[in-house]
């Protein structure tokens, strides 16, 4: 993954597995400055996904108390072995070899990765639940995906990843990195961008919150009210507060009627009208709130 092991990466070349997501940064000045924008203190204990070659790897060991790198590939993560063996970085390094997506994670305070581009949103997603709540994690993403993350309401890419992600953390762009700084290039252009956790995490059931999100950006530029109208979503909610009633001893009303208490609620917090693209997160946890004081839920 990182800098300076230009020919360890021609030697190991032929041997990349595209399928694993392999490409492998060769570029030291990029390896340094995603070490530095990670503000490493000597007491940190790094995890980082798909070292590959290990040019990230060394970066961070000059750095860091301790690196666990998860690597997938039992080739790479020999090479990686290699690589430190007998020199003043061994002990320090710990080498977990499987797929990061199928394992608990261990404790760590900073998280850095070359992502593989298939394990981008779950990878997010699997650091953004774990606990304990982790510093920060300096991620090298594929170009669209990474502006996904950091768009705000308004931008063409604003969408439910970057609400989803932005309601657990400060999401920031660090820097573009061309695709020949990689070896094999990959056919996209890349992106690093900083999550910070944001320390409490809001007391909020993620479930719930995804649920509003994804009626909300069904259709993203089209109303609230237009997109909470379509028969799946109002049948979806109706057994939902029927289940809600039943399990809390709560009696129906006679003359329920499920659209018009969904459109009354959308009404009352003055959302109507709103299109999810224009919405912020503090105008979701408004909403979701509203639904709940009416005894709607979305799971």
């Amino acid at each position: 993954m990182g800098g300076d092991g230009g020919d360890n990466a021609r030697h190991f070349g032929p041997m990349f597995n595209k399928d694993l997501g392999q490409h492998i940064l060769i570029n030291p000045l990029v390896s340094q400055g995603i070490v530095d924008k990670a503000r490493l203190k000597q007491t940190d204990t790094v995890l980082e996904v798909g070292p590959g070659t290990g040019n990230l790897t060394v970066k961070i060991l000059e750095q860091a108390k301790k690196v666990i790198a998860c690597e997938a590939d039992a080739r790479l993560a020999a090479e990686l072995t290699k690589r430190v063996q007998g020199g003043p970085f061994q002990y320090k390094l710990e080498i977990l070899h499987g797929d990061v997506m199928k394992r608990d994670l261990p404790f760590f305070d900073v998280c850095i990765s070359n992502t593989p581009y298939q394990i981008s949103s779950p990878l997010t997603f699997k650091l953004l639940f774990h606990r304990p709540i982790f510093r920060c994690a300096v991620l090298m993403f594929q170009r669209e995906f990474a502006m996904r993350l950091v768009a705000r309401p308004g931008d063409a890419l604003y969408g439910r990843l970057a609400v989803n992600c932005q309601l657990y953390s400060k999401v920031s762009h660090v820097m573009k990195v061309g695709k020949n700084n990689f070896k094999p290039p990959p056919n996209v252009e890349s992106d690093v961008v900083k999550i910070e956790p944001l320390n409490p995490p809001p007391p909020i059931d993620f479930n719930e919150w995804d649920g509003l999100v994804r009626i909300a950006f069904s259709r993203k530029n089209k109303t609230l009210a237009a997109n909470f109208k379509s028969t799946a979503t109002m049948e979806m909610l109706e057994k939902n507060y029927k289940t809600y009633c039943a399990t809390n001893d709560m009696m129906v009303e006679d003359d329920f009627d499920i659209k018009g208490k969904v459109l009354g609620v959308l009404a009352s917090a003055g959302f109507t009208e709103t299109r999810a693209a224009k919405m912020d997160i503090d105008d979701f946890m408004k909403l979701l709130v509203a639904f709940h004081d009416a005894n709607i839920h979305f799971c």
